[in-house]
């Protein structure tokens, strides 16, 4: 089995292999840091960490290259840390296993991170380069981006002195990216009161897996099933028919930026209902499959289990299975002027019950993204609203702005003729409905010119995360030509 580091471009692989070995989930990234701090200073490179612990690294151009302008650099040290229900892994001890499969780089049940450890990884190669001209250059690898931008959100004005940024974080070879989507967290808690499972019940644990999920940005528009809408569909159904149905236990979705991909619940109903529990289940199953006909790999199975604890009150439930049933999943509203690009959605991306303190709580984790603050906003307030009208206690955090396009960009027209240059062709210039970090990054350095771009990266987010080797090495490719086509200063 071919080595990832013994790939093509080997100073850039080399580096990810490196990165796949160090556990980096976000606001988990303290080993990773530590790693970069110990590469710099061993390297003579000029390195420190901001007051929320980001990493800014200094680099003396090569010599004739002195009066460039100064090119800043930009990529995420954190990744998404999603697997399979039935993969065996401690994103905070285990390294990621990564391994070629044809064309293609991924892991084995797990996410790949190659959002954004190829961003990293290029960064890395270029600064430990020793034969490699580059004008001065400025890094700058920031923590906690998938989880609530944390480190864009709090860095602070007079770190660099570029006037370019270089942000590696997109997701398809030939397109440069110029504008993102903002977005705001939605918090639900809904209080729920625990009563003790009827005698006469059957337990009964309805499973939803398989679906492709991915980016809650980038695959919004494509139409992919949600666990839990489907879950919650399929349980509103067996309870309008068989009425005395009760809700012990949700568990769907993972991760707010995610689309759920899986789905658990435990449910009770009269023993004398039990075969007509599974029957609609099956019949619901097939309705399922026959619109998602995206989803091949869907899988909805319900099989009878150990009777839980309690379950919820039926007044609560009521109101819970209704709010999901009405909240707004996947994109609201195309935008009118980006052919093709969502401008507002709702990922539904996480549904789980819980005790805190002694108290039973259902929580909710949705994420609102926007091309408009205004729409953010508003969208996250009918989502909002939503839940409120169950009873819920609803917060809205972790707003972030997006980024406006600047189609008359001179590093977009330095990018483009080099693109054009090398492959005779014209690259797409794009709006990302994903969240950049550069809408957060032009607060403080509002004079950055900034162009986001790089390879093929599929089902981020996901397990089914890989990055395609033949653009890795053609975005390697470009980077170092654009990096030395910095005009001077």
């Amino acid at each position: 089995m071919t080595s990832i580091a013994e790939l093509n471009p080997k100073p850039l692989w080399k580096h990810f292999a490196k990165l796949c070995e160090i556990p980096r989930p976000s606001k988990h990234e303290e080993k990773v840091v530590a790693y970069i701090l110990d590469f710099c200073k061993e390297r003579g490179l000029e390195v420190k960490l901001d007051q929320i612990g980001n990493v800014i690294i200094k680099k003396p151009a090569t010599p004739g290259m002195e009066d460039r302008k100064i090119l800043a650099m930009q990529s995420h040290v954190d990744m998404v840390p999603q697997k399979n229900a039935d993969t065996d892994h401690d994103f905070l001890k285990d390294p990621i296993k990564a391994h070629v499969d044809g064309e293609w780089v991924t892991a084995e049940g797990t996410t790949l991170g190659a959002d954004n450890g190829i961003g990293v990884a290029a960064i890395l190669a270029l600064l430990e380069s020793t034969d490699i001209p580059h004008p001065p250059l400025e890094a700058l690898l920031t923590i906690d981006e998938e989880a609530g931008m944390t480190g864009a959100k709090h860095l602070k004005p007079g770190h660099f002195e570029a006037e370019l940024l270089l942000n590696l974080d997109t997701e398809d070879e030939g397109e440069l990216y110029v504008g993102c989507a903002g977005g705001v967290d939605i918090n639900v808690a809904l209080p729920y009161t625990a009563t003790g499972m009827p005698a006469d019940h059957k337990a009964f644990r309805l499973t939803v897996r398989g679906l492709r999920g991915g980016h809650s940005g980038l695959d919004i528009d494509k139409g992919r099933g949600n666990a839990n809408k489907i879950a919650n569909r399929i349980i509103d159904i067996a309870l309008r028919e068989i009425g005395d149905l009760h809700i012990a236990s949700l568990d769907g979705g993972s991760l707010r930026n995610a689309i759920p991909r899986e789905s658990f619940s435990t449910v009770s109903v009269p023993a004398e209902h039990a075969e007509r529990l599974v029957e609609i289940v099956l019949q619901e199953t097939a309705v399922i499959k026959a619109e998602l006909d995206n989803e091949a790999k869907l899988e909805i199975t319900i099989e009878e289990t150990e009777r839980p604890a309690n379950v919820m009150n039926p007044a609560t439930q009521q109101q819970l299975i209704r709010a999901i049933r009405c909240c707004p999943n996947g994109v609201a509203r195309m935008s009118t002027d980006l052919e093709g690009i969502a401008d507002t959605s709702n990922n539904l991306a996480r549904v789980v019950t819980e005790e805190v303190d002694g108290q039973h709580q259902v929580r909710i984790q949705c994420l609102v993204r926007s091309l408009s603050d205004s729409a953010r906003d508003d969208h996250g307030l009918n989502v909002a609203a939503t839940f409120e009208l169950a009873g819920a206690r609803v917060s809205l955090d972790n707003a972030y702005p997006g980024w406006t396009p600047n189609i008359h960009s001179p590093l977009l027209k330095l990018m483009k003729d080099v693109y054009q240059d090398m492959t005779g062709e014209e690259p797409e210039v794009k709006v990302i409905h994903a969240g950049l970090e550069c809408g957060l990054l032009a607060k403080p350095y509002p004079h950055w010119d900034m162009v986001s771009f790089g390879p093929t990266i599929r089902r981020a987010h996901s397990p089914e995360e890989r990055v395609h080797i033949e653009s890795v090495g053609n975005f390697w490719d470009y980077f170092l030509k654009v990096v030395q086509a910095i005009p001077k200063a």
